[in-house]
């Protein structure tokens, strides 16, 4: 098959999305979150996990592992797919989100980036932190995911009132 016949030309009346990738790294009973920094447009001062978008040149699972080590000089393993997230915000594209755990056996971090500043938090006291909108309903069912489990699928939109809503297929 030929690059032509994949059809990648046919996007009018098309949903079309941008990938990225979301990670979790874990050493222990910690895991690894950014606050993202003040100036950021994105979730300023707001604790998430490490990512970005995937270039055109790589899968999500090196996209993954490369955003990992970029933000946190972190060489991870381990890397499982826990969740994938159809993310529509309102605009005439939205976010294909693909949310991975991984382990790391290091906790010796980079100095700070202007992305944020890392921290190693407690898994049990996680959800008592500013964290990104629908990080409260998610990290849960991300970490306690067993491995070997079907991902989770998701669809996130919002109301008219610009109010978050998850809505959450849970694997078999």
């Amino acid at each position: 098959m030929g690059a032509r016949q994949q059809g990648a030309d046919a996007t009018q009346h098309r949903w079309l999305t941008m990938p990225r990738t979301l990670s979790f790294v874990i050493n222990g009973g910690d895991v690894l979150m950014m606050k993202r920094d003040a100036g950021k447009r994105v979730f300023p001062n707001q604790y998430n996990g490490l990512g970005g978008h995937v270039e055109r040149d790589e899968d999500v699972r090196s996209s993954a592992l490369r955003e990992i080590e970029e933000e946190s000089g972190l060489v991870a393993h381990s890397l499982r797919l826990r969740s994938i997230h159809n993310i529509d915000a309102g605009e005439a594209s939205g976010i294909l989100l693909f949310v991975f755990t991984a382990i790391s056996d290091s906790r010796d971090l980079k100095p700070d980036s202007p992305e944020g500043t890392l921290e190693w938090i407690s898994i049990d006291k996680v959800l008592d932190y500013d964290l990104v909108e629908d990080l409260p309903q998610l990290l849960p069912r991300v970490l306690n995911l067993p491995d070997g489990r079907d991902p989770l699928y998701a669809h996130v939109g919002y109301s008219e009132e610009d109010q978050i809503r998850l809505r959450f297929v849970e694997p078999a």
